[in-house]
């Protein structure tokens, strides 16, 4: 997750830093956060490396951040567009460059709270990771390194995308509350999958992108099917 702070004025810049630094940590994200005292530094590099998100102060003394929005248009429209601003005057200017949001100075940390939130509804396949206890320490897993997923022997064996598998001692459920992501699915009661990795679905069976086929039980095979298609359908439309 790349989030650029756009904003001529330094204590400001440090501040929203810090504040999205603590939200980062909150909902298990990696991400990295660049500054940038003026539009035109900060559109030279998203030309090269899209952002996840920009904050984007709207009054800045040479340059009116607006502007710089319709630019930043004009080549990436996937983009989340937050507003900086002291003044809900540009309320339709938003609008025409598709902004997700305002954060009217000074926003307090349950509106950054609530923003972050439907930050990550708008993009569901933000590089979210959980962490694990594990004999010798705590090991983290980004979610999209998370392929498959079984459970037996009291323990669940993590296969990740580099071919290696992570085992922890918990019980399914408790480990599948803790993905919360739509992407991860029930093929039985001992078993899951990410949906980002499955190729096909015969009704009985997965077959995923290493080769590997996972067994559908009867309770599971309409649910999967079903999350099969809505997850399919969301990744042509994104």
């Amino acid at each position: 997750m790349r989030i650029a702070i756009i904003d001529d004025v330094f204590s400001e810049r440090k501040t929203l830093r810090n504040k999205l630094e603590i939200q980062l940590s909150k909902h298990l994200l990696n991400g990295e956060i660049f500054e940038y005292e003026n539009g035109n530094s900060f559109l030279a590099t998203a030309k090269q490396q899209p952002f996840t998100v920009a904050f984007l102060d709207i009054y800045m003394d040479e340059e009116n951040g607006v502007e710089v929005a319709k630019k930043l248009r004009c080549f990436d429209l996937k983009c989340i567009l937050i507003f900086v601003t002291s003044s809900m005057d540009h309320a339709l200017d938003g609008f025409r460059v598709r902004a997700l949001q305002y954060l009217v100075k000074p926003y307090s940390d349950q509106e950054l709270d609530l923003l972050f939130n439907e930050i990550i509804e708008k993009s569901p396949s933000l590089d979210q990771y959980i962490e694990f206890h594990i004999v010798g320490g705590t090991i983290r897993l980004r979610l999209q390194e998370i392929v498959y997923a079984e459970h037996f022997q009291h323990q669940i064996h993590i296969l990740t995308t580099d071919g290696n598998i992570t085992v922890v001692r918990q019980p399914l459920r408790e480990f599948m509350k803790t993905l919360n992501d739509e992407r991860f699915i029930y093929c039985s009661r001992g078993t899951m999958i990410n949906l980002e990795y499955a190729q096909d679905f015969d009704g009985k069976t997965f077959l995923l992108a290493n080769g590997k086929q996972v067994s559908v039980s009867r309770n599971f095979a309409n649910v999967a099917k079903q999350s099969f298609g809505d997850f399919l359908f969301k990744r042509r439309r994104s």
